[in-house]
């Protein structure tokens, strides 16, 4: 573990794997709520072979701050590479760091060797129903909106101690960067500009994904230029319901084989 300050923010991060290894370092970003440990199995299985870093996203996990924009958060990633001397990469982000993986790829295309987009999508669209809803579940005591959030996540039969887990360390998040984010995603719209991607993407999402429906994502991906879709039996939370199969496609994605 190591710390970088970054614009009145202190980013912790985890920098490992081999200098001299295959191919560009793997970059992970997690999602809303959630910390760089959402990656260990992705992390343990890729160190042998290759440079791998991963950060706790400002605000969440280990690193303190807050931000009001997925641009400010691709920043503070832009700042951490910089700073390890990292040109090329490939990113890889979960959900809302998927978002952050986007306006990486839009802002520094030069700089991304391939991407990997883990549930998420360009824009957030809601039936006029789930507008509601969300709108509303935003009105209720703060541990349960984040913890109604984290439970819907989770496919139907995932163990509910390890729901339970996930939900504690999602409401150690401070409030203002809970909701300062949320408002950051449902504000994120870079859907009429996928077509300006052409770099290798894959996009692995979950079938039961009820927070970010595989439907969106699949309008989304028809507008890349050059994308690979999987899709795994699985919710949202696809880095720790199913490991092995996510770690089984990155590995195959970024040696080159697709």
């Amino acid at each position: 573990m190591s710390q970088l300050d970054v614009d009145g923010a202190t980013l912790t991060y985890d920098d490992e794997g081999a200098r001299d290894g295959d191919g560009v370092p793997l970059v992970f970003i997690h999602g809303w709520t959630a910390n760089r440990h959402r990656w260990d199995h992705q992390m343990a299985h890729f160190a042998p072979k290759r440079r791998v870093i991963r950060l706790d996203l400002r605000g969440h996990g280990e690193s303190d701050g807050s931000a009001r924009t997925i641009e400010e958060l691709a920043g503070d990633v832009v700042a951490l590479l910089d700073h390890l001397e990292v040109d090329r990469f490939i990113p890889v982000g979960h959900s809302m760091g998927g978002m952050i993986t986007q306006t990486l790829a839009l802002s520094h295309p030069e700089r991304i060797e391939r991407l990997v987009l883990v549930n998420s999508i360009s824009r957030m669209t809601y039936s006029r129903g789930r507008g509601l809803l969300m709108a509303a579940s935003t009105l209720v005591p703060f541990k349960l909106f984040v913890a109604t959030n984290i439970q819907r996540a989770f496919a139907p039969g995932h163990p509910r101690e390890e729901v339970r887990e996930y939900i504690r360390g999602s409401s150690a998040t401070p409030r203002e960067v809970v909701m300062t984010c949320y408002a950051a995603m449902r504000a994120f719209d870079v859907l009429d500009r996928v077509g300006e991607i052409s770099t290798p993407t894959l996009l692995v999402h979950g079938y039961h994904d009820i927070q970010l429906p595989v439907s969106q994502m699949l309008r989304m991906a028809k507008d890349y230029p050059d994308a690979v879709v999987r899709i795994v039996d699985a919710g949202h939370e696809l880095p720790v319901e199913k490991p092995a199969e996510l770690t089984s496609a990155l590995d195959w994605f970024v040696t080159g084989q697709a």
